[in-house]
């Protein structure tokens, strides 16, 4: 698996320090309002339940898992909600968070569909950014790095359903998927 590998974006340790503030800030945020934080599934399960534990507010959990890629490195254009919340969001104060925002599509279909369902607020937060990619106007809220154009794997993201347990950020050598 390694040797797929052609660099470390951003190392184990980065990735705890910017959870830990991305904790704080959204704590701040969100004093004094019980969060509803949905999970998009599968990417971002570790960075939620990384940050999680650095909320300090009261907070649920919902998930939804939604898909655009397949087994591609590039996004279908087509979104498709997978598994629904189990939970009403109407009157709520809700946090959705992701992994990546690449080209937008999902997370802007998305948004507009949890809007649809009238939640008090509507936040994003993810945990990597590519902005050069973006198709859709669309920004997070809350964003942990913005990072080049490059196909990366770690940390919950895949290709394929690998690579997601790297504990590390890691551009993939396209000769892995090419």
């Amino acid at each position: 698996m390694e040797k797929n590998i052609k660099k470390v974006l951003i190392s184990e340790d980065d990735i705890k320090s910017k959870v830990a503030e991305l904790g704080e800030i959204l704590t701040r945020d969100y004093e004094g309002k019980d969060l509803f934080v949905i999970c998009i599934l599968k990417g971002a399960m570790i960075f939620m339940a990384d940050l999680i534990r650095h909320i300090k507010v009261p907070l649920e959990i919902d998930t939804m898992v939604v898909s655009s890629y397949g087994h591609s490195t590039h996004s279908s254009g087509i979104v498709r909600i997978i598994k629904d919340l189990d939970q009403s969001v109407e009157g709520r104060d809700v946090l959705i968070v992701e992994d990546i925002v690449d080209t937008g599509l999902t997370l802007k279909y998305l948004s507009d569909n949890i809007l649809s369902r009238k939640p008090r607020s509507l936040k994003i937060c993810s945990f990597l950014d590519k902005p050069d990619r973006r198709k859709v106007d669309i920004v997070p809220d809350y964003c942990g790095y913005s990072i080049p154009d490059e196909f990366v794997v770690g940390y919950g993201l895949d290709y394929a359903e690998k690579y997601r347990n790297l504990p590390y950020i890691a551009v993939l050598d396209p000769k892995a998927y090419e």
